[in-house]
Parts: structure tokens; sequence; C-alpha cells
């Protein structure tokens, strides 16, 4: 571990970069995997690590559409993505989401 300060948080923000990209890696072998299924389980998902990825480019200054913002969470094109991998989100699935959005908002 680096003795400056500086130096360890630069290791840091490496380590947590390289996790990212891994995330984003293994969200893209797992195409399989939707978004509502993501939000059922983690209240997260691609769009949500896209708005994040926005938020925190528009922070430093970095102007991005939210549509660029997209294509490097997903690897391709937004449009692309549905087209591909998108499935129809069943009347179960959309009634769990909705009722765990409602349980969240309430508790706000």
């Amino acid at each position: 571990m680096p003795d400056d300060a500086g130096a360890e948080s630069d290791v840091v923000e490496a380590v947590e970069a390289a996790v990212f990209r891994r995330l984003l890696s293994h969200l893209g072998n797992r195409s399989d995997v939707q978004n509502i299924d993501l939000m059922l389980l983690a209240e997260f998902c691609r769009n949500c690590l896209s708005e994040w990825y926005l938020d925190a480019a528009e922070q430093r200054g970095w102007s991005l559409s939210e549509d660029e913002a997209k294509q490097r969470v997903y690897g391709i094109t937004y449009s692309e993505w549905k087209a591909n991998h998108q499935l129809p989100v069943s009347d179960e699935k959309l009634a769990a989401f909705k009722a765990q959005r409602s349980q969240r908002e309430s508790k706000s």
C-alpha cells in the first residue's frame, strides 16, 4: 500500500474504476438478466447506472448526453439493446415493481 495519501487515493480510484468496468462487462455478458429483474432484486438496473454515470460526468464538467451515457453502460446503443435483448415485462413483475416503488416512496 502506498505511503502517500494521494497515491493511495489514486489506487483506490483505479480499483473502483476497474470494478465498475468489470460490473459493466458482467452485465453485458448477462443480457438474459432483464432490467426489471435487477430492479426487483437490487433496486437498480442498467438505466440507473447510466443515470449515475451521467450525474458523475456532469459533476466533473463533462458534457455527455443521456444516450451517450446509456451507450457506455450498455456497450451498444440503448435502441440496439432493447431490440436485441429486452423482453416484454410480465404483469406480475410490473405489479411487483409498482408495489416496491410505492413501499419505498411511503418510507421517504
